[in-house]
């Protein structure tokens, strides 16, 4: 997702650049707020800050918001109640406080993208290969086979195998499928492919891509002794 940074203290862009960048995101940064009404129809997504030296944050935040439903969080010192009711009036999605837990700040991005960009619905029923999953019966079949899963592991299949061409993040995994929990470790993840993995007889039904995340493939046409799966890595 390609984010705007539009923030004039060199200090904060660095470090928000370097976060997000370290989670996936394509991040581009300017420092004034002529600068942010030029580049914003660019991004995907606006952090700003409502300090800036040229054009008051508010202003520039009315404008973004005037051109269409960007999401667009404040991020800022102003830091009273009136100042709070003036950047959510002035049409920003959310409004973040300095200092704050940069944790925090990706948990009220994904809140403000799940408000804005609801995920579509997806069939119940979902079919790869031999492979079939029921949304209805949460069940898993393999072939003519019944596949025992957990809560969790049904949950992560059925959103890969859903959207089967897609590579899904590691944040995006830890938001569907972890939402309560989104801070849990990564490892959280790979254990529950692993498990997945071996459960199905194969890694190829679970593909990794290094440094993203996850897709769906398929394993129809690789000889596999499921008994003897033990081979999993992630």
């Amino acid at each position: 997702m390609r984010v705007l940074v539009i923030e004039s203290d060199r200090v904060d862009a660095e470090s928000l650049v370097n976060g997000m960048s370290r989670h996936g995101y394509e991040v581009s940064v300017v420092g004034t707020g002529a600068a942010g009404l030029k580049a914003f129809h660019q991004a995907e997504f606006v952090l700003l800050d409502l300090e800036l030296p040229d054009i008051d944050g508010l202003e520039v935040c009315r404008s973004i918001r005037a051109a269409g439903d960007l999401p667009v969080i404040a991020v800022t010192r102003r830091d009273t109640e009136l100042d709070r009711v003036l950047g959510l009036q002035a049409g920003a999605d959310d409004y973040l406080v300095k200092p704050y837990g940069f944790r925090e700040l990706l948990a009220r991005m994904d809140a403000v993208l799940r408000r804005v960009r609801p995920t579509p619905a997806v069939p119940k029923q979902v079919s790869r290969g031999r492979l079939r999953i029921d949304g209805h019966a949460r069940e898993v079949r393999l072939g003519d086979e019944r596949v025992a899963v957990t809560r969790k592991e049904f949950d992560l299949l059925y959103l890969l195998a859903s959207q089967p061409d897609r590579v899904v993040s590691r944040k995006q995994l830890m938001s569907r499928v972890w939402a309560e929990t989104w801070m849990e470790s990564a490892r959280t993840i790979d254990t529950h492919v692993s498990s997945l993995r071996n459960k199905l007889g194969s890694r190829d039904w679970i593909i990794t891509v290094r440094g993203v995340g996850f897709r769906m493939g398929c394993a129809d046409h690789a000889t596999v002794d499921r008994a003897t799966a033990g081979f999993d890595e992630s």
